[in-house]
């Protein structure tokens, strides 16, 4: 087994980091920042920066050229994510269209879609959403009442969704409804594509405990949505909804994103004083944090197996429900380490003079516990990785 980087590959790390050091915005944008709050003035200069991105040739590595990747191997993504991290670049704004409805189009969407909204996702000229979740059918998703009646040429959709990252400023919307409510609940659903600024609908922003607006409540009432953004068959969405589901799931248990708070940690407890020493120096924080560098790297290695299945065309099978059970538990741990390292100082707010690391850990914290519960909670994943992976009996 060699776990190095080909020459080739350390050289494209280089010029990535070459490139990034030259190109990075310097008003505002710089840094790991998760605030879902964007005025337009930000959204533009974010939609801005993706397309530098692309222009450079490193947005979506591993997607066919036809739809405006570079047909690469997934280990030349990997690199870029890294880099990007390491520079602490600003999140890409269309990330939600590159890493979930992009990859399912390519694989599920026919030629229409793919020249229509591919292009438009890479440019950032199109934001997306995705319509999944409502009240009384959250984790247990083919719940959804969402209604969608085939009129002619047309879906009337009426219903409901709620906990829609970005649906205050996005353009699309990825969706499931129920077309067929006499069937079992896991059939009669459709996978739609609905333009946000269609006619009935009303978006309703939701605060969260970190005082942001990235939340919301959608509301349709009776919205029509051509058949042609149907993706798939008719009532047989749930392949394609779990399709996107599987590259949800590897984007929130990101090792990059680890990885960069494993080592804020680290450099907090070097600078957090206890007891007359840096707190890194006292033997029971210390040992803490050596078993959360021992999970940062078990989690890199698990995604370096999946890197090769991926290369040698095998399935990854549950990889994808294990890296977010692992990584999204794994964030919440080290923001919670974070927070008890800080003592009195984890209570402050981030706007306040006195707070921490400009206040990142408190925040963090909150974050993280809501992507332990989003994009299927933790028990959830425990449940399919036991029952599909491991063929125990299924819960009660």
């Amino acid at each position: 087994m060699d776990l190095n980087f080909t020459s080739e590959e350390a050289a494209f790390r280089r010029q990535v980091r070459a490139w990034l050091d030259d190109n990075l915005p310097t008003s505002g944008l710089r840094g790991f920042d998760r605030n879902a709050d964007r005025d337009q003035s930000t959204l533009n200069r974010l939609k801005a920066w993706q397309r530098r991105v692309q222009e450079a040739g490193y947005l979506a590595l591993a997607w066919p050229k036809e739809y405006g990747g570079q047909a690469m191997d997934p280990v030349r993504q990997s690199i870029v994510n890294e880099e990007m991290v390491r520079a602490k670049a600003p999140a890409l704004i269309g990330g939600m269209g590159i890493a979930m409805v992009g990859p399912t189009l390519i694989s599920w969407g026919d030629d229409e879609q793919k020249t229509r909204y591919l292009p438009k996702i890479l440019a950032a000229e199109e934001i997306w959403c995705q319509g999944y979740s409502e009240p009384g059918a959250g984790s247990d998703l083919a719940s959804l009442r969402t209604r969608a009646i085939l009129e002619g040429d047309e879906f009337v959709v009426n219903g409901q969704k709620v906990w829609t990252s970005n649906a205050h400023f996005a353009d699309m919307m990825f969706c499931l409804v129920r077309t067929d409510p006499d069937a079992p609940k896991h059939r009669g659903i459709s996978y739609v594509l609905i333009d946000m600024k269609t006619p009935g609908i009303t978006v309703k922003p939701l605060v969260q405990m970190t005082g942001e607006r990235g939340f919301n409540e959608v509301f349709f009432d009776n919205v029509r949505v051509p058949r042609q953004n149907l993706v798939g068959k008719l009532n047989e969405g749930w392949m394609v909804a779990n399709a996107t589901l599987f590259h949800e799931r590897n984007m929130l248990g990101s090792t990059t994103t680890t990885r960069m708070l494993l080592n804020r940690l680290k450099a907090l407890a070097a600078s957090t004083m206890r007891g007359g020493r840096p707190l890194a120096q006292d033997p029971v924080f210390r040992q803490r944090l050596a078993d959360l560098e021992i999970r940062v790297e078990a989690m890199n290695y698990h995604m370096l197996r999946q890197l090769t299945d991926s290369i040698r065309g095998r399935n990854p099978g549950l990889g994808a429900w294990v890296n977010k059970l692992v990584g999204t538990e794994l964030n919440h741990d080290l923001a919670t380490a974070a927070m008890e390292a800080m003592g009195d100082y984890a209570t402050l707010a981030r706007d306040d003079r006195h707070a921490l690391d400009r206040g990142f850990w408190p925040y963090e914290w909150m974050f993280s516990l809501g992507l332990v519960i989003g994009g299927g909670t933790s028990h959830i994943q425990k449940n399919i990785i036991a029952e599909r992976g491991l063929k125990l009996p299924k819960s009660r």
